[in-house]
């Protein structure tokens, strides 16, 4: 990636020579390019004497990377971001190491006082309200805030969060299919109460999960209720666990491992998402529904069950995404197929929600060397998964 900054060599996280992904897109050469340079009537930000800058919802760091040299906190919803930022950052031979760059997650106090504050709008509106009044707060009259997306993730709904909770606000022109937010701070626009986290009841229709609470904070996929992939997934679970050591994986509020909780006191259960806010929503959800004399659980934040240790879980229950921020692919889902054979014992089962039509059970097959449909309805399918105990090769 080359800026007004220096030319950088950025990467995603995890790395993969096979993905043809760039970790930048024209979102982030647009803004770049007006800190540097202004465009219309906003002229460039002088980011040397602009004190404390902040940079929300980078996806890969290469807003972090490029604007190093200025101190930047930034702030992310993800740990795969988080990790990219990291490694883009070391390649760059800047690191994090001396306090060049601060590096927190959406669930961390922001700093007390911000002067620039720099948004990359996220696929989540609701993730982009509850970080903006989060935010609010710690900006002033002087803080200088541009937000920066593709054209086709910046819609009115989005520039009426920003003119609601921070102030006026207006968009620049399109250059290359990207587009710039300006935002003035007003003292009268942070009045109204950040709405999340939100908490609703499980309907008679969700299977093991009927009647249990679910919390969820924002950007949790299907917020505001419970999503049809994994209503129809909590239909189908095992009911009785037998004490066994079980991962939700890609967790996000938790209601699956919590309904395995409390059908099973005497399970284990992980939850484990790549994203700091499904977490806190897991553990929240767990909290609400599992006495604490009851509790047998791990909150994990991280790449998929990466952190486990090999042959370590009996049952893996997942609803995996096939998006990965804007763009669609299954590289996320593949990878926890092939991580949680890794650390299922002999016997263990994986089982999975999807849509029909992403094909996993030609994967699974590949993968596990078997693979069954225990339900299936005619958007959804129910896959299961055994790890069989592989046999030494003869001599």
């Amino acid at each position: 990636m080359t800026t007004p900054f220096g030319s950088y060599e950025l990467t995603r996280f995890p790395e993969d020579p096979r993905d043809q992904l760039r970790a930048w897109d024209a979102a982030d050469e647009y803004l770049l390019r007006h800190l540097d340079s202004g465009t219309g009537e906003h002229g460039p930000v002088d980011l040397a004497g602009a004190g404390q800058i902040t940079i929300l919802g980078d996806r890969w760091g290469a807003l972090t990377t490029a604007l190093a040299a200025y101190h930047p906190t930034q702030i992310t919803d993800s740990y795969l971001s988080r990790a990219g930022t990291a490694g883009n950052l070391d390649r760059a031979g800047i690191g994090t190491a001396k306090s060049t760059v601060r590096l927190l997650t959406t669930q961390d106090a922001p700093p007390e006082r911000i002067d620039v504050l720099l948004v990359r709008v996220p696929k989540s509106l609701a993730l982009l309200e509850d970080q903006l009044y989060r935010l609010a707060p710690h900006v002033h009259a002087g803080t200088v805030i541009v937000g920066t997306g593709m054209v086709k993730e910046i819609h009115t709904s989005t520039l009426k969060l920003f003119e609601k909770i921070l102030g006026p606000t207006r968009t620049s022109l399109a250059e290359k299919k990207a587009r710039l937010i300006f935002c003035t701070p007003s003292a009268t626009s942070t009045r109204a109460v950040d709405p999340w986290p939100v908490t609703y009841t499980l309907d008679e229709d969700a299977g093991s999960g009927a009647g249990l609470t679910a919390v969820n904070h924002a950007g949790i996929f299907c917020a505001d209720r419970l999503d049809v992939g994994t209503r129809f997934f909590l239909q189908s679970i095992p009911n009785n666990t037998n004490g066994a050591r079980v991962v939700d994986l890609g967790c996000g509020n938790g209601i699956v491992g919590t309904a395995v909780a409390v059908a099973d006191p005497r399970a284990e259960v992980v939850f484990t998402d790549e994203s700091y806010q499904a977490v806190a929503s897991a553990k929240a959800t767990f909290r609400a529904n599992v006495e604490r004399e009851r509790e047998r659980a791990d909150f994990l934040v991280g790449d998929g069950v990466a952190m486990l240790d090999p042959g370590s879980v009996d049952l893996v229950l997942c609803n995996p995404p096939f998006h990965s921020h804007q763009a669609t692919t299954d590289a996320t889902a593949l990878r926890m197929f092939a991580q949680s054979r890794k650390v299922l014992r002999p016997g263990g089962e994986l089982w999975v929600v999807a849509n029909r039509h992403m094909g996993y059970h030609t994967h699974l097959r590949r993968l596990f060397g078997n693979s069954e449909v225990a339900a299936s309805e005619p958007k959804f399918v129910v896959l299961r998964a055994v790890k069989r105990e592989e046999r030494p090769r003869p001599m």
